[in-house]
């Protein structure tokens, strides 16, 4: 299937800056801050963003990595077998002002996961989101406090963040996952 490119690595560039400049903004202490990135994407994001700030801001915020796997409640509907990746915080989470990073925001399912997977970890003094791409469709009550761009889009449509850390690319799509012929034909029905 086509994808249409909807942020460019400039995109990016400059709404990741935006997002630092917002969590500078609203965490006046900002040495209580601590960056959290969900595995995959949400860690590479977690460490620009750690590097915004300290370049806006001189302050250098620690960042920590979290496999949300465990506590996923869609985790036998995805993989029999599924593959875990090192939670890596480094300091203590207590009385901390956590802000959890993702690439995209959907259900919600994985943002609750994280939330579980931290309180095992300690008690934050509470906790923020950040996310990349919000896309809605929400089955959960949550939502991010920091967000690059909202993209409406429908359920037959996928939300690929690409980054240079991971897919050696920094760029935004969306793909149509259903053929239109089938939607115009289910549309007629």
């Amino acid at each position: 299937m086509p994808s249409k490119t909807i942020m460019t690595r400039e995109d990016i560039r400059r709404t990741l800056a935006r997002i630092a400049h917002e969590i500078i903004e609203r965490n006046k202490v900002i040495e209580q801050v601590m960056l959290i990135g969900m595995h995959t994407r949400g860690v590479p994001l977690a460490k620009r963003l750690a590097a915004g700030i300290e370049s806006f801001a001189g302050v250098k915020v620690p960042v920590g990595a979290l496999d949300i796997s465990p506590y996923r409640d869609d985790l036998s509907s995805l993989n029999p077998q599924p593959v875990v990746k090192k939670t890596d915080i480094p300091d203590d989470i207590d009385g901390k002002v956590i802000v959890l990073v993702d690439d995209v925001l959907f259900t919600g399912r994985s943002t609750r996961a994280a939330m579980d997977a931290l309180i095992d970890l300690g008690r934050p003094r509470l906790m923020q989101l950040a996310v990349l791409v919000d896309r809605g469709h929400r089955e959960m009550p949550i939502r991010a406090d920091y967000v690059g761009k909202n993209i409406p889009s429908s359920r037959h449509e996928e939300i690929q963040v690409r980054l240079e850390e991971t897919d050696g690319i920094d760029e935004v799509a969306i793909t149509n996952t259903v053929d239109n012929n089938l939607l115009r034909s289910e549309s007629r029905n």
